[in-house]
């Protein structure tokens, strides 16, 4: 009888060492992880290496090689909602929003941000840069990579909440390059508070690569001729890569190319709007359009390059082993043209180029459609999440997610409570769930609902069934299980489905306070 009791107490003592060995969250009393986010810009799925682009992006391969992979999760199909949503939790709200800072402040990080800020009019001024994070350095929406013949930025850059002149911008290499310079920041700050005993928090919202097409030299000369191949060939091999790698959703056929069919998003010109055949172009016409990829490319290989600064920074400092790292894209592929100096290639500084819809197609690969859409094509973002200890290595999740998950997984990780007010007013209930069950390994319950897309191009979607329109058209059917890349609409054969999600979704929106965005 001693004996076995004996025995019984060692089994039950093992059983607890093994349970502690597997606790993925830091027990109370330890140090919680630093958290980098780091979120790309117009930039399309297939475009990073680890999702079948033939971009050289090395150290985002190596987050996702290391780490986790989705293949599917959302954004908000557009820069300015995804960033509201993804910062504070929240389709569409206002006054009691909490964003991501206020979270990890409360938990005792010290909070950085360098990069852009784009919100949409509902986010309150409490939760801009300078009100939530420690040091900041930003500029809104868009301006230029490179420093303007006329000296001057098309938007102004912010540090720490103050207007700063362009020739005072702290840059380690000439001539300045703004992918660059924001790393150069987030490093300086970084640097600065590496002894502190507090975690961190590392917001790093690069522009990278929206338009205008602008690119160091030395960049677009490692892709110059590679897309002499076109984007019909390329489509064809980046397809088969994703599913070589596992990060397409089972039964996901390629679609076929098709143009930007977005009218309310102009000028429609048919040469950067349509569709046509590689085969049926000149070689000076591809010379061209291969200058355009390259162009491209070499600003996504830039960003990559300033993630890996980021990297062996960690690495440097022994910090790696106890940071999250999460890497996304605020939208699908961007195809509108917006050049100012169309006679000017892309690459300098005078270059005002943007990308065409056949090369945001090849981007979008294998879904349809483009940046505002609520179709895969504009939605659908790559996410990988990296933590060593905690995320298994070489994995992938087909759960889907949602940039409104982030604030829950905040505060799971950092095992706080959402607080009941903020500057006065109380907060408003967050709209995701935890990502955290799935960073562990575990199955987490199906949320209720996904929403993406601009209002004229929304989408809606509960389990496997999604309806989605275009230009304020009809509602389009699909069920996501069976049809990924939406080929085949269901709407004339099930209208009653249409008819139950249309009414769910009137139901819903104005619950979430989503706007006409």
């Amino acid at each position: 009888m001693k004996v076995t009791l004996q025995l019984g107490f060692l089994c039950l003592l093992v059983l607890l060492i093994i349970s502690s060995c597997n606790r993925s969250v830091p027990a109370e009393g330890t140090t919680k992880p630093n958290i980098v986010l780091i979120i790309a810009d117009d930039i399309g799925i297939s475009d990073i290496g680890c999702y079948g682009g033939e971009i050289n992006t090395p150290n985002i391969d190596r987050l996702a090689t290391d780490g986790l992979r989705f293949t599917t999760f959302y954004n908000m199909a557009k820069c300015n909602p995804t960033r509201s949503s993804l910062l504070t939790g929240l389709y569409g709200g206002g006054e009691g929003a909490v964003h991501l800072a206020h979270l990890t402040k409360q938990a005792g990080y010290h909070n950085i941000m360098s990069g852009k800020e784009h919100f949409d009019p509902w986010v309150p001024d409490y939760c801009k840069a300078e009100n939530v994070f420690d040091h900041s350095f930003y500029f809104w929406a868009t301006t230029e990579y490179f420093l303007p013949p006329s000296g001057q930025f098309e938007r102004p850059f912010y540090l720490e909440g103050k207007q700063i002149d362009p020739q005072q911008i702290e840059h380690q290499q000439s001539p300045m390059y703004k992918t660059d310079f924001i790393t150069d920041y987030a490093l300086k700050w970084l640097d600065e508070a590496k002894d502190s005993t507090a975690p961190f928090f590392l917001y790093l919202p690069f522009h990278s690569a929206h338009y205008p097409l602008q690119a160091r030299p030395e960049d677009i000369a490692r892709y110059r001729g590679k897309y002499l191949a076109g984007w019909d060939s390329l489509r064809q091999v980046r397809y088969q890569r994703m599913l070589e790698l596992g990060v397409l959703p089972k039964q996901a056929s390629l679609s076929e190319p098709e143009g930007n069919l977005n009218q309310f998003r102009g000028p429609l010109d048919p040469d950067y709007t349509d569709y046509y055949p590689w085969k049926d172009l000149s070689q000076t016409q591809r010379d061209s359009l291969d200058l355009e990829m390259a162009v491209f490319a070499a600003m996504i290989d830039r960003m990559d390059q300033n993630i890996g600064r980021v990297l062996s920074w960690l690495e440097q400092q022994q910090k790696l082993d106890n940071t999250l790292i999460m890497f996304l894209i605020d939208n699908g592929s961007c195809p509108f043209k917006t050049n100012k100096v169309p006679d000017v290639p892309p690459g300098p500084a005078d270059s005002y180029w943007s990308l065409r819809a056949t090369w945001a197609n090849l981007g979008n690969t294998p879904y349809r459609q483009y940046k505002q859409a609520g179709h895969e094509g504009g939605s659908h973002t790559p996410f990988i999440a990296y933590w060593p200890g905690v995320i298994a290595p070489h994995t992938i999740t087909h759960q889907p997610g949602h940039v409104v998950d982030m604030a829950p997984t905040f505060l799971d990780i950092m095992d706080i409570q959402y607080p009941d007010s903020i500057q006065g007013y109380p907060t408003l209930p967050i709209h995701g769930s935890s990502l955290l069950p799935i960073f562990e390994g575990q199955q987490r319950a199906v949320p209720d609902f996904f929403i993406s897309g601009l209002d004229k191009f929304r989408m809606f979607r509960i389990g496997n069934h999604k309806i989605v329109r275009m230009n304020q058209g009809p509602w389009e059917l699909y069920n996501m299980e069976l049809d990924p890349t939406e080929l085949n609409n269901l709407a004339d054969s099930h209208p009653g489905k249409v008819a139950e999600l249309d009414s769910l979704y009137h139901h819903i929106a104005p619950t979430l306070k989503l706007i006409n965005n």
